[in-house]
């Protein structure tokens, strides 16, 4: 699991005001004896506790007693690392330091399920490659392009004039768009694209389609808002877009978009679906499966609670919202209350809220048993790099397949 481990409870002894056991075998109140000897035995308890006190805090230093609450070192949160990638990755030692900076900079605890789960999704994405290529990514450009005129009623041999046009570089456009091999490459290209090309910032819309990029295939609006957030810890080259796509910005955000959030679920399956689908997607499925079941009324397990539009919710609501006002129509609440409660749905307080509560109380009930609060989210996966069907589930489970192996080898 991913929560960060409990508060090591003191042992009973050196607890504030736990009860004292008497010379008699009986248990006062720590503040009072009705004993002779009182003196005595409180100056003895209270040597017993220092010492208590004093082992159990060089056990925690010296190795986590039995509690194993205790954060790794730094030496062993590298010696992990090293043992868990594999031995054929070039540039090792830098993949581990990267890796091990991005947790100490985000205050993640490096636990060897957090480590692994990072480089599971790390194995998945990239391979272990900063800025990894992509089959067939100079075609992608061009149709891109081309989609682009067509929904803007651009003629395709304005296109094609265009893409014969020489870049700075004296090479036709057309002919660097189709030798791009990474999305760095073509994202650097698309932003000469806009600022120079005729028809280039009509066509490309002030914003380079590149949406994903790194290591971890991180989302850039992700990366670009949690550094508007938190400050980026190293000094920035450019742009955060550009960061993503190298080895340490790539590993920095996308740690932070896997692992820097609360979550209460009980496998790491769900993070790694929230990481393909969204924040909370897994936990959002699962109301609104509890929806379909309490209502009656079926419902796409997306994730998504209300219509997002370009600012925001959307005045329209979404079929999850329709169905939930039916549900709690008799309940007393309003419509407004909970469109408030749904909008809650990417933070962990949407859990706290009554919609949340009322809606777990009637599925439960109906069920006959609880409903699962969290659910791996049925999203068919679309891309232009992507050239097969493939949904959230397959991403989730290829990942939880990697980090399963992961585990085993760093407890072998």
């Amino acid at each position: 699991m991913f929560r960060p481990p409990p508060v090591p409870a003191l042992p009973r002894a050196v607890r504030p005001n736990a009860p004292v056991v008497t010379a008699a075998g009986h248990a006062g109140d720590g503040h009072r004896a009705a004993t002779p000897g009182r003196g005595v035995r409180r100056s003895c308890a209270t040597a017993t506790r220092w010492r208590l006190t004093l082992a159990f805090l060089l056990c925690l230093g010296a190795a986590g007693c039995e509690t194993g609450t205790a954060r790794p070192t730094p030496e062993q949160v590298r010696a992990t690392l090293l043992r868990a990638i594999p031995r054929d990755v070039p540039d090792r030692t830098a993949w581990a330091a990267d890796i091990q900076s991005a947790f100490f900079a985000l205050d993640i605890d490096p636990s060897a399920q957090n480590l692994c789960a990072t480089l599971a999704v790390i194995e998945q994405e990239s391979t272990y490659r900063a800025d990894p290529d992509v089959p067939g990514l100079g075609r992608i450009a061009v149709e891109e392009i081309e989609r682009r005129a067509a929904a803007k009623k651009i003629p395709a041999f304005a296109i094609r004039a265009l893409l014969r046009l020489d870049s700075p570089n004296g090479e036709p456009w057309g002919t660097r768009l189709q030798r791009v091999r990474t999305e760095r490459e073509l994202s650097e290209l698309y932003e000469e694209m806009i600022a120079q090309v005729p028809l280039g910032t009509r066509l490309l819309a002030r914003a380079n389609p590149v949406r994903t990029g790194g290591a971890m295939q991180v989302s850039i609006a992700f990366a670009e808002a949690h550094a508007r957030q938190r400050r980026y810890p190293y000094a920035v080259e450019g742009s955060i877009r550009r960061e993503v796509f190298t080895r340490r910005g790539g590993t920095y955000f996308g740690i932070a978009h896997l692992l820097g959030y609360p979550a209460s679920y009980d496998k790491p399956l769900f993070r790694f679906a929230d990481f393909n689908a969204g924040l909370y997607a897994s936990r959002n499925a699962a109301f609104q499966n509890a929806v379909a079941v309490a209502s009656g009324i079926p419902l796409d397990l997306d994730g998504d609670l209300v219509r997002y539009g370009k600012r925001g919710s959307s005045a329209e609501p979404s079929a999850t919202e329709l169905a939930v006002r039916r549900l709690l129509a008799d309940s007393g609440m309003s419509e407004e209350r909970i469109r408030t409660d749904l909008r809650q749905g990417r933070s962990r307080r949407f859990e706290d809220t009554e919609t949340w509560q009322r809606v777990f109380a009637i599925g439960d009930r109906r069920n006959g048993r609880p409903l699962p609060r969290a659910t791996l989210p049925r999203i068919a996966l679309k891309s232009p790099k992507i050239t097969r069907s493939l949904t959230t589930e397959w991403f989730a489970t290829r990942v939880n397949r990697r980090y399963s192996a992961c585990m085993k080898k760093i407890g072998d």
